[in-house]
């Protein structure tokens, strides 16, 4: 009960200078460190939330990377097999075409071999009908 009269005499008498200093300093100190304290906390607090959301953002990048990654590789294998399906093709249309040609070569010489035939007997002919006494 002593203790509660000094308190309330206390409180009710001006402190002097130096004891308002005091318990500035010492309100102010336990002020910065209740401030400190809930900053921290809604620090970690946020920093908890700050966290997951960052790591669910990570994870995004992740699985994105890795499904272009993926659509990469995926894109240049069917690529890679387009390019040696048209590579063969364009072999096979070559070949083909040079085969034509060739064929139209050899009927070309068959002709001209059965033209000149035509020519040499024709120009016996018109020999032997120019000269039809000549062997007589």
């Amino acid at each position: 009960m002593e203790s509660a009269t000094n308190e309330a005499s206390r409180k009710r008498m001006k402190p002097d200078v130096g004891e308002k200093q005091e318990d500035h300093i010492s309100n102010g100190t336990i002020m910065e460190e209740i401030t400190e304290k809930e900053q921290s906390e809604a620090i970690i607090v946020g920093s908890e939330e700050m966290e997951f959301n960052i790591s669910h953002i990570l994870e995004k990048i992740k699985r994105f990377t890795q499904l272009v990654s993926e659509l990469l590789e995926s894109g240049k294998s069917m690529f890679k097999e387009l390019s040696n399906d048209f590579e063969e093709r364009l072999i096979m249309i070559h070949k083909e075409q040079m085969e034509k040609w060739q064929e139209e070569i050899k009927e070309l010489r068959l002709m001209d071999a059965s033209n000149e035939e035509a020519t040499a007997l024709l120009s016996n002919a018109r020999f032997l009908l120019q000269n039809p006494f000549s062997e007589s």
